[in-house]
């Protein structure tokens, strides 16, 4: 392998298009570890080919609910066990046991969840909420408060912002206080994403 050394390279008088590799290539590197690659201001850069993992928004998954979770006492704080994926390109959030998200990259992270809640039977909800948990405390919440205007159903939606570290973890939790200490359910559905959690890593923040 040779080396070359010098520092400018440019195209010929006349042309205006420069290619760094042909035929016998199949891997091109630019700079080292702990180098700065700058593209200046004004510069287009174009991706028409796969991009890596450097410039994707990974980690990340999308994951829903495909069963019913019913039976669930009042005023307790429940995990919503989003059991089915939609993506998970990267394995980073486990859907069969712990139902949590584990980014195992440093970063920051725009996370989001909704839960569609009822009351059992007939019996009304004073008080809808769900919750963001990060290494098993709150970290972001919202809340459908009826106070004496009692409904029978809700979605809260949340959407936040953190940053993790590598060994950080993320759970998606729903409670409801009903008019008279009935149980409460997560609803669900096969086809139609009616409870769900995600996230994804933010680019460029």
């Amino acid at each position: 392998m040779s080396k070359l050394e010098t520092n400018t390279i440019d195209t010929v008088s006349g042309t205006s298009t420069l290619q760094v590799g042909s035929t016998n290539t199949s891997t091109i590197t630019l700079g080292a570890s702990g180098d700065t690659i700058n593209v200046p201001s004004g510069a287009t850069l174009n991706v028409a080919g796969t991009v890596g993992t450097g410039l994707t928004n990974t980690p990340g998954f999308h994951a829903f609910l495909s069963a019913n979770q019913e039976g669930l006492s009042d005023a307790s704080t429940v995990k919503v066990n989003c059991n089915t994926e939609r993506y998970d390109a990267t394995g980073v959030y486990d859907n069969s046991s712990n139902y949590r998200f584990t980014p195992g990259v440093a970063g920051k992270y725009f996370i989001y969840g909704a839960a569609l809640l009822t009351a059992d039977g007939t019996a009304n909800m004073r008080e809808a909420e769900i919750y963001i948990y990060k290494n098993g405390s709150s970290i972001g919440k919202s809340t459908f408060n009826y106070v004496d205007n009692y409904s029978q159903v809700a979605t809260p939606m949340l959407n936040i912002v953190d940053v993790a570290d590598d060994d950080d973890y993320y759970e998606l939790y729903a409670q409801v206080n009903t008019q008279n200490s009935s149980a409460f359910k997560i609803l669900a559905d096969t086809t139609q994403q009616r409870s769900y959690f995600g996230a994804y890593r933010i680019i460029g923040a």
